[in-house]
């Protein structure tokens, strides 16, 4: 059923009940789910891709560079829309759109040319930056702003969940049979070489049409769900129009949005390496489908330390936090760049622990005392998503010509800012007013 006017929550009321507020956040929940588990079979596609179509590193890093540069282009639509539907309806438009995305896999492999799959990923990552600027805000205006953090942190276990499952099974149904090199594959009879291609490409429409319908039959789940509805804090009902330029007047909105964007490509540059990288024989010397595995165990240990951040953050500082889980990664980084065999291949899965509380404490310290420019600023950070567009590309430009080892010195650099984010870039400016 459509929005109704009546109950409207305010993110500081108590207007409705308590129970409400928490099944709405089980749903919610479900959504951060879903986007997670889609967002980390990039991480599987890719090596994949790469090897059906004989790609460089940099070429395999398009897949990231048109999955997150569609929240650079499609944010401010995605916000607008929003806007106008309020954030239940923007989340069931959200995962419709998704679901096309999630269908044009199917002529995309018939076809076999890789741009096919990249404009496939677009309509696909369109549909989850719908869902980021609704959800996200949602969450996070679900209760008291002192906590907000703490919710966010929670809701993107549930992400970690869905990304800590996807690599099994990507690995499973997309990287189950060996790919051929470009040398078996040409000695090959060209018959046999089409069929292999063909089988190869194939391999993906199973499971992104069947993603496509579990992400019909949730958005009928969320669109029949009744839900509190927090109108206010969109411009759904209101004649104040807010621009996103007022939002970056905020010292605090400014340094947040360059904070998802390094934390972001970080995060996104190391995952979709992994297989590569653990394959090295320095390194693990794992067969692609054996290194899914440690890519589940560094998403599974993004979504334990969610939970554990999750309590953890009602008792100390999310700054402090950010910093000290920020700083443990540079260190983890540097340790992987140095060393090799099981020292390497556990230190670079390691950081999977500490990004757990990244995303969600920058996104809420940035929208911390906004008011009704939440909508605007929510709209700016999922904008600057578009770090996992640039910095996996440039990390496999450097993979291309100084060794996928050394690479790892582009995400390090990122994490060095979010050090300094943590320290001083999220306080507000003195005598901040919400909504100014």
């Amino acid at each position: 059923m459509p929005i109704s006017p009546t109950p409207r929550l305010p993110s500081s009321s108590s207007a409705a009940p308590v129970v409400n507020t928490r099944v709405a956040l089980a749903v919610a929940t479900t959504i951060f789910f879903m986007w997670g588990f889609l967002t980390c079979l990039n991480d599987i596609l890719i090596p994949h891709l790469k090897a059906v179509f004989d790609l460089t590193y940099a070429r395999a890093m398009l897949v990231q560079f048109t999955f997150f540069g569609a929240y650079f282009l499609m944010s401010v639509p995605a916000s607008r829309l929003v806007a106008r539907l309020g954030y239940k309806n923007g989340i069931v438009a959200g995962l419709a759109i998704a679901a096309v995305g999630a269908l044009g896999f199917w002529p995309a492999a018939e076809l076999r040319v890789y741009e096919a799959f990249l404009g496939a990923l677009f309509v696909l990552a369109t549909g989850i930056t719908v869902l980021q600027v609704a959800a996200n805000p949602y969450v996070a205006l679900l209760g008291p702003e002192q906590t907000a953090s703490s919710r966010l942190t929670l809701a993107q276990a549930l992400n970690s969940l869905g990304t800590a499952i996807a690599p099994i099974f990507g690995g499973l149904l997309i990287l189950g049979n060996t790919v051929k090199s470009a040398d078996e594959i040409n000695v090959l009879p060209m018959a046999e070489q089409l069929a292999y291609r063909t089988q190869e490409a194939q391999s993906v429409q199973g499971p992104y049409v069947g993603l496509a319908i579990a992400l019909v039959l949730l958005a009928v789940f969320v669109y029949l769900f009744r839900l509190p509805a927090l109108n206010e804090t969109t411009e759904q009902n209101s004649s104040d129009k807010h621009t996103l330029m007022e939002a970056l007047r905020h010292r605090h909105v400014r340094f947040g949005v360059l904070g998802i964007f390094f934390y972001v490509g970080a995060e996104v540059a190391v995952g979709s390496v992994l297989v590569n990288y653990l394959s090295l024989p320095n390194i693990g010397g794992f067969s692609e489908q054996q290194a899914t595995h440690y890519v589940s165990a560094y998403w599974t240990m993004a979504m334990i330390g969610r939970f554990a951040g999750s309590a953890i953050m009602t008792r100390f500082s999310p700054r402090l936090l950010l910093t000290l889980f920020a700083s443990m990664n540079v260190a983890l980084l540097a340790l992987t760049m140095l060393t090799q065999g099981q020292v390497a291949l556990y230190s670079v899965v390691a950081i999977g622990l500490f990004n757990s509380i990244m995303f969600p404490t920058i996104f809420a310290l940035s929208i911390e005392r906004l008011g009704t420019l939440t909508t605007k600023a929510s709209s700016l950070l999922i904008m600057a998503i578009v770090g996992g567009a640039l910095i996996p590309v440039l990390q496999g430009k450097l993979a291309d010509h100084i060794g996928l080892q050394p690479s790892f010195i582009l995400p390090l650099l990122c994490y060095g800012y979010i050090i300094f984010y943590g320290l001083w870039g999220s306080r507000p400016a003195a005598g901040i007013r919400q909504g100014a």
